[in-house]
């Protein structure tokens, strides 16, 4: 690759796989230690503005600070010809956003596990004293195994550090945008766990809960309106996540979250059977009032007039001994009857002495409502937090395919079952080892059009443009072919030859012989001379070559579909 491609001598640039409002985005592959990276660009228009540099530089400063699972890595920064650059870790995948407006609503249980991802990343940005101040689902990364990474810390800001705005006006997007901060007040966490809650409304709902032509009458909708019903949009949600969003995405701050940890926990029950159908929280402020409570004494005892008491008889017979004993005997004759009852019982396996234990049911061909009835009758509980997804070859999306422990597993009562969920159908990637890079890309762009295509040119003692790996999507794998994927094709780069330039004179047979000699493709084109005169004619150079495509000098690629054209009279 022209060494024009290639930044700080180390970063060579592959494609452009992204723009955002100051920077753009570019799939480069480092040099040095052989790995793909993101290499974010500021704006050349953007180089000499004061914000915007100091917006990219503390989006570098905010991201390095953090070291999380969820949160994309930052590798280097630097100035490279007067252009700001941020080197970042490659993450493959779609945004959220992407995703959301592909497949709609997420399931419960996928949106709820996303989320608990999100607030863990921004509780460990929170610790750092780090506030995003621009959580959208355009800035969350979701790869194939069901992981995100959030990204863009542009116009975080951290403690003590300037508030960042452009042209007086309120930064992030509006869709997502706190009340307090539409009014100009200053960022905080509970800023964040908005944004979040929103995130949140909008993956179950499959859209955002507030829109209007202008961003202004946005704005004002977060700050007037009371947030739509989500379980009236998505009856599937159970009040236990609505209450979740109700309380992120209370009006005033005080009432939300007190941190994303607390966010993170209620997340991490909201699931279980117990809270699905819980009452919907009421955040409105109760006022105390301050009664005074009256004293009451004590009523005074008034002393009680003891009654003479007269002396009976004591002369009163006492009970005959023979109608003592047939009292116990009867007593005895019941209690026998008793333990014969309650032992035929045991013998019965009506009443159990222990612990029972509880059986693992099949729920394998069921959905997660479905199972979670059946095992509440069998005494356990579905593990909604450790719920896998995956592509199968013929099960529904939402069907159960897998559980474990095994069916047929005695546990204790109250255990956990985990479950694996169908995510679709899916179709096995197939290896195009050996194809030539031009068909595969034609192939592939025809049976799979949101299937985004990446191709690579490497040394390789294979033919030219054939292909000699394929990555991110290896042959063999499932894949959803209705939802956005991404797929690398390396392929034999092919030779770069110069074209001589004492090619023009020679005959059309030498010429033709040097060219093909060097591994061109060659095509020759008789030259029209029927306007011409006799004489033109007559000193006219016959098999001679007096034109080159391309011309002499020029560096040509020799692909399947390329050659080049000598002209003759």
């Amino acid at each position: 690759m022209s060494r024009k491609n290639v930044i700080a001598n180390r970063y060579e640039v592959i494609q452009h796989i992204g723009q955002g409002g100051m920077a753009d985005v570019f799939l480069a592959i480092d040099t040095i230690l052989n790995r793909q990276v993101a290499i974010k660009i500021l704006r050349s228009d953007l180089s000499t503005d004061a914000v915007s540099i100091l917006r990219f530089e503390r989006e570098a400063q905010a991201a390095t600070a953090l070291a999380h699972p969820n949160i994309v890595e930052v590798y280097d920064v630097g100035d490279y010809k007067g252009h700001h650059y941020i080197v970042m870790e490659y993450v493959p995948g779609n945004t959220l956003k992407q995703v959301i407006r592909s497949r709609g609503p997420l399931l419960n249980e996928e949106a709820v596990d996303i989320m608990k991802q999100l607030t863990s990343a921004v509780a460990e940005a929170h610790s750092r004293g780090i506030i995003h101040r621009d959580i959208k689902p355009q800035n969350v990364i979701v790869k194939a195994d069901g992981s995100v990474r959030i990204l863009d810390f542009g116009i975080a800001t951290a403690k003590g550090s300037m508030q960042l705005t452009q042209a007086n006006n309120v930064m992030g997007s509006v869709h997502y945008l706190a009340p307090e901060l539409a009014k100009g007040d200053s960022a905080t966490p509970q800023s964040d766990i908005y944004a979040l809650g929103i995130v949140l409304y909008e993956m179950l709902a499959g859209d955002v809960p507030f829109k209007a032509d202008q961003a202004v009458q946005v704005a004002l909708k977060h700050m007037r309106d009371p947030l739509p019903k989500l379980r009236s949009i998505n009856p599937t949600v159970p009040q236990s996540i609505e209450n979740i969003v109700s309380r992120a995405t209370a009006k005033n701050p005080a009432l939300r979250y007190r941190s994303c940890d607390e966010m993170f926990k209620d997340l991490s029950t909201c699931l279980r059977s117990e809270r699905l159908n819980e009452n919907p929280i009421q955040l409105e402020q109760t006022k105390t009032l301050n009664v005074k409570q009256k004293v009451q004494e004590p009523a005074k005892v008034q002393p009680v007039r003891q009654k003479e008491v007269k002396k009976e008889n004591i002369n009163k017979k006492e009970p005959k001994p023979n109608k003592k004993l047939t009292t116990l005997l009867i007593v005895m004759l019941v209690l026998v009857a008793i333990v014969a009852i309650f032992f035929s019982l045991v013998l019965a396996d009506v009443i159990h002495l222990g612990e029972v234990m509880a059986t693992v049911p099949d729920l394998e061909g069921k959905t997660m409502a479905e199972a979670k009835e059946i095992c509440e009758e069998s005494n356990l509980v579905i593990d909604t937090a450790g719920v896998q997804y995956l592509l199968t070859n013929d099960t529904e999306k939402g069907i159960i395919i897998a559980v474990e422990p095994d069916v047929g597993s005695e546990l204790e009562p109250g255990s956990k079952v985990t479950v694996t969920v169908s995510s679709g159908i899916g179709v096995r990637a197939k290896d195009y080892t050996n194809y030539k890079i031009t068909d595969a890309e034609e192939e592939i762009s025809q049976e799979y059009p949101l299937l985004k295509i990446t191709v690579i040119a490497e040394e390789s003692d294979a033919e030219p443009g054939t292909i000699i790996r394929q990555e991110q999507l290896e042959p063999g794998v499932l894949f959803n072919p209705e939802s956005a994927g991404q797929i690398t094709l390396v392929y034999s780069e092919y030779a770069t030859i110069e074209i001589p330039e004492d090619i023009m004179g020679k005959t059309l047979n030498e010429a033709i012989e040097e060219l093909e000699a060097m591994g061109i493709v060659v095509r020759t084109s008789l030259r029209d001379i029927t306007q011409m005169s006799q004489e033109e004619i007559d000193n006219l150079d016959i098999g001679v070559v007096v034109e080159v495509s391309p011309e002499p000098g020029t560096e040509y690629t020799q692909k399947e579909d390329n050659f080049v054209i000598l002209y003759y009279y």
